[in-house]
């Protein structure tokens, strides 16, 4: 199956995303922050860079359990205002 390319507003809720999950790190390692939420380092810091813009569902629940970050911060931290 190939996966249709991603919207310039995708690529940008990836980047948000991953910057929102950078923030919650904090001083935390990523090597930490990855094995607590159960992936890879290399897969934690390809979605803080953005370069995973639309991580699996369960990956984010993880990554929110472990940051202690509710999924509903992150919906509000990553998704645009919308204009009526």
């Amino acid at each position: 199956m190939v996966r249709p390319p991603l919207t310039p507003e995708e690529r940008l809720r990836g980047e948000r995303l991953g910057s929102v999950l950078r923030e919650a790190r904090g001083e935390r390692s990523i090597v930490e922050v990855a094995a607590a939420a159960g992936m890879s380092a290399e897969t934690l810091r390809k979605i803080e860079t953005g370069r995973i813009a639309t991580p699996a569902f369960f990956t984010i629940v993880a990554l929110a359990d472990v940051l202690e970050v509710s999924l509903e911060r992150l919906v509000h931290l990553t998704t645009p205002a919308r204009t009526p």
